[in-house]
């Protein structure tokens, strides 16, 4: 099985983490215009998905199934063909991944993912998919305590990481995910439930 992959240094340890199964080859391409290239891959996983025009573009002009990591744009506003995942940094190395897919490519995914030594949990097709959206709502909660002077980042982080075994505090988890991802998928989540409102010192820090 040939699975093309595009991703960044951190973004492919997460990937394999797990280890590979055997017969299993991984190509790392360094552009989508490089996976044209290879029309009988099993898949092509864009790890690094912005959803641009031209990108777009490539993507569907590509013979083999593609996989999204597109946690705040549904396959709706993307294309339906397409498999989404929950791919952020930090998320992607548990052995569990989740996705949303119509019921033809379920199988195709999981077929994937299986030969990473993941298994896919499938979802609904929405904004946030489940673990981004806690994620999120807990940074947030983080920056409305600092707004408010209840504590500083450091003492935030280790009481949450203390009481909660959580692996990384809220200030670290924001770091290694990225802020502008966290305030773009809370704004578009606040569209249609405003409790997920982004802290106005989160969005000032997000740029």
């Amino acid at each position: 099985m040939q699975i093309v992959v595009l991703a960044n240094e951190e973004l492919k340890k997460e990937l394999t983490g797990n280890g590979v199964q055997p017969g299993v080859e991984l190509v790392w391409i360094n552009s989508i215009h490089e996976s044209l290239s290879y029309p009988k891959a099993a898949a092509l996983v864009d790890l690094l998905f912005e959803k641009e025009e031209e990108r777009m573009n490539l993507l569907e002009q590509n013979k083999a199934p593609v996989i999204i990591n597109s946690v705040e744009h549904t396959l709706r506003e993307t294309n339906p063909s397409f498999i989404r995942i929950n791919g952020w940094n930090t998320l992607l190395k548990s052995t569990s991944i989740e996705g949303a897919a119509d019921d033809r490519m379920k199988q195709i995914a999981s077929n994937v993912f299986a030969s990473l030594n993941k298994k896919t949990e499938w979802l609904s097709d929405e904004p946030g998919f489940v673990t981004p959206r806690v994620i999120s709502a807990i940074i947030n909660e983080a920056f409305i305590a600092l707004e408010q002077g209840v504590s500083s980042i450091e003492e935030i982080n280790t009481a949450m990481k203390l009481g909660t075994n959580y692996p990384y505090g809220p200030f670290e988890w924001s770091e290694k995910i990225g802020l502008k991802k966290i305030a773009s998928l809370l704004k578009k989540l606040s569209d249609s439930q405003t409790r997920y409102s982004p802290c106005p010192l989160l969005v000032q820090q997000a740029g």
